[in-house]
């Protein structure tokens, strides 16, 4: 085994909460291999960047010899977590549980070692428990602590409604741990309470505690430094901020390059393989001006393409992207095809919402006016429309490009 201060120095890299620091060092320097559990509930199957910061947390003590358990909370799944939710979840049913942990499973095995990975289902000991053990189960915590989670209590207090099965949750959780005997619990920090009742939970169970490690929760590929502090939604589908895992490796890449400067330092500390050390001298190096952040942000943006796909992917992304910066087409542009019917054409605001190149007619409206948007027929579009009348004809096509730094094309075939 790797030397246990060693190990602390990098298992404990990036971690918000660690319940007990003592204890985790005194469990690495006795030289066996601790049982590292981290649940998921599968609940839809497509996995982004911010799942992967607990997933590398969790291949950082696979590489050090510990045993790593992936409990896939099919039984928890239905039950649903209540966790940062304003209401109760809608409850799913076995067959959508398994159906999300078959691709979510997949997909995990792009960062965890697949054979180094133990799979584990909960179903496997809460399907066991029945109706008296479920009983033994919830006598062992109280309703006073349930409502310290700030979601129960804010709940409580605004009197909206709390089920009787999201109490049920945390409990469940625990008894993971329970079953799994396990050293240590991974989760996020907004999983920070469901692992201290599991922590809680083993020794009445005649278990030695566990400890606890949470990771961040990565934020969003919009989120901005504002009076020195970090702002911005966490990553997700939802919020169209994402970087999805098993994206094309050129969408991933131009989204990476899509993060802002100076957050770009937040999401290697979080995702790159780089030690601190390297991290810190990259960045002293841009502030002294001996190295510019694009050439950073390339290296990056190319370490994760490479990582979900290829080294040879991440070059082919990098140079398609510098041909794109320097005023070429880039390949495979989307050709959209607008019916229009018996109207001579569509305007341009409209178009572009068709299109997807805005989110809405006010949206395109506001990239017309500030000349944002640049229209030809044959060749790179080399003039701006601030024309917001200016019509699509039928029986046309046209090359579009919204935007000047990241630039986006479509062919638009009006018919």
């Amino acid at each position: 085994m790797v030397p246990a201060q060693k190990q602390m120095e990098v298992l404990c890299r990036g971690i918000v909460d660690l319940h007990v620091r003592a204890e985790l060092e005194e469990r690495l320097a006795s030289g066996r291999p601790l049982k590292v559990k981290a649940g998921f509930d599968p609940t839809r199957p497509d996995l982004h960047l911010g799942h992967t910061v607990l997933m590398q947390k969790m291949r950082q003590f696979q590489e050090f010899g510990h045993t790593v358990i992936f409990v896939v909370g099919d039984f928890t799944a239905m039950v649903g977590d209540p966790t940062g939710q304003n209401d109760s979840r809608p409850r799913l049913t076995r067959d959508e549980v398994m159906r999300a942990a078959a691709t979510y499973q997949e997909q995990a095995f792009k960062v965890l070692d697949r054979e180094r990975t133990v799979v584990r289902y909960n179903s496997e000991w809460l399907d066991k428990l029945g109706a008296v053990g479920m009983i033994e189960l919830g006598a062992k915590y109280t309703v006073a602590r349930m409502l310290e989670r700030d979601d129960f209590s804010k709940r409580f207090e605004e009197q909206r409604p709390i089920h009787v099965h999201e109490f049920l949750y945390p409990l469940l959780q625990a008894y993971d741990s329970v079953a799994l005997d396990c050293d240590i619990e991974l989760g996020g920090t907004d999983q920070l309470f469901n692992l201290l009742v599991g922590r809680d939970l083993m020794p009445r169970y005649g278990l030695r505690a566990q400890m606890v490690m949470t990771t961040p929760i990565l934020e969003g590929t919009d989120a901005r430094i504002v009076d020195g502090k970090l702002v911005g939604k966490k990553m997700s589908k939802s919020a169209d901020n994402y970087v999805g895992i098993s994206e094309p490796p050129f969408e991933m890449f131009q989204k990476l390059m899509l993060i802002d400067d100076a957050v770009i330092w937040r999401f290697m500390d979080l995702l790159s393989a780089k030690s601190n050390e390297e991290i810190a001298q990259l960045k002293a190096d841009v502030y002294a001006g001996k190295n510019g952040i694009i050439t950073v942000k390339e290296a990056f943006a190319a370490e994760i393409v490479t990582r979900f796909w290829s080294a040879a992917d991440a070059d082919a992304a990098l140079e398609r992207r510098r041909n794109v910066a320097k005023g070429g087409l880039p390949e495979n542009i989307e050709t959209v095809h607008l019916n229009v019917g018996d109207r001579p054409g569509i305007k341009i605001a409209n178009a572009m919402k068709e299109a997807s190149l805005a989110p809405s007619t006010s949206e395109a409206l506001r990239l017309v006016r500030g000349g944002a948007v640049y229209i030809g027929e044959t060749d790179l579009p080399d003039a701006a429309t601030k024309d917001e009348k200016f019509e699509l004809q039928k029986g046309r096509s046209y090359l579009l490009r919204v935007g000047s730094k990241n630039r986006r094309f479509c062919k638009i075939t009006v018919d």
